[in-house]
């Protein structure tokens, strides 16, 4: 089997899935993934950038600002004018949104011990050291093509 079928194919596969499922319980909570992980980047990070939240959470800035409208929307998030810069943004988690940052977790990690049932901790700590060389490989690739 090819390393393309092997790695490439089944890890979008796997990723497509994880959101598919990740979806369908964020439904009750009227989020999407893409919205969760901002609401959880904001959550773990305080106030920050725009542009800094935009690289934490791995968005573009396009989308991260479709993600902020909608969580703004539901003041969940705010945004608030950069004193020190005019031309950016502080964005931070409201009450509501902490709030709700705190409900969802503990719910996700419940889903997240299903997905990962009858698979050993040892089994689960190898494949996250794999997923993170593939990544730091990727990113390493990424500013190669980037020179």
């Amino acid at each position: 089997m090819s390393m393309d079928k092997a790695i490439g194919s089944a890890s979008v596969r796997l990723s497509k899935k994880l959101t598919r499922i990740v979806n369908y319980y964020l439904k009750s909570f009227n989020l999407t993934t893409e919205q969760w992980s901002v609401l959880r980047t904001l959550n773990e990070t305080g106030q920050v950038t725009q542009k800094t939240l935009s690289e934490r959470a791995d968005k573009d800035q396009a989308t991260l600002t479709k993600i902020l409208d909608l969580l703004e929307k539901h003041d969940y998030v705010e945004r608030i004018r950069n004193p020190e810069d005019r031309r950016s943004f502080l964005v931070t988690n409201t009450e509501k949104g902490v709030s709700l940052a705190e409900e969802v977790a503990p719910y996700l990690e419940e889903i997240y011990e299903k997905i990962t049932a009858q698979i050993r901790d040892s089994e689960l700590a190898v494949y996250q050291e794999v997923l993170r060389s593939l990544e730091s490989n990727i990113d390493e690739l990424l500013e190669d093509a980037n020179r």
